[in-house]
Parts: C-alpha cells; sequence; structure tokens
C-alpha cells in the first residue's frame, strides 16, 4: 500500500508531504497507480522546486518508493496551491483504490 502523510501546520496549512511504500496493483513496471503517484508527486516537486524556485528539503529514494518534499514555513503561501492540488488528487485516488492508497495527515511545528 501507498501511504500519503500530509504534513499540515497546528493551523491546517500544508506544508508538505511524506510518501512511502508500493501500490501492489500490478508487477513492477506495470502498476498504474504507482505511476499515477510517482508522477504526481515528482511533479509536484519540480513545480516547487524547478519553477517556483523554492529551497525545499527534497528526499527520493525510488527503489523503496520513497519521497519526500518540506517547503520552507516562509514560503507555504507560495506553494499553497501547488500543494493542495496535489492533496485533492491523492484523496480522489484514495477513493478509487482504497485497497492500494492511504492518505493521513501529520501535524509539523
Amino acid at each position: 500500500m501507498i501511504k500519503i502523510d500530509f504534513l499540515v501546520t497546528r493551523s491546517g496549512e500544508l506544508v508538505g508531504f511524506e510518501i512511502s511504500g508500493h501500490a501492489n496493483y500490478a508487477n513492477h513496471g506495470k502498476d498504474i497507480i504507482c505511476a499515477a503517484v510517482s508522477s504526481t508527486a515528482y511533479m509536484t516537486i519540480n513545480s516547487i522546486s524547478e519553477i517556483l524556485k523554492i529551497d525545499a528539503e527534497i528526499q527520493i529514494n525510488e527503489k523503496h518508493g520513497y519521497m519526500y518534499l518540506s517547503v520552507p514555513f516562509t514560503d507555504i503561501k507560495v506553494c499553497e496551491l501547488i500543494l493542495k492540488s496535489f492533496k485533492t488528487h491523492m484523496l480522489l485516488m484514495e477513493e478509487s483504490y482504497p485497497d492500494n492508497i492511504e492518505v493521513n495527515y501529520v501535524e509539523v511545528e
């Protein structure tokens, strides 16, 4: 199962996400759920780091199915729309594939 933890402040602002695991929907290289989550997560990370030029904390380990993004608190508002779009897409995917994706929220300071 892919686990997606959205990192939120006490006031509910999104500051990033942590993704771990594999969907196990199909064999490696043919898993449309893993591909969809990975592609959307990469787009989110690249939009923030390459387009907006935000110095975010990013960790990626493809072999272990791990991705992490955390934006500085000073850049929350600038990244808000991109992060909310990613969250919306992941929630809709969780509805469609509840056996393969789990979305949670983790409060950060």
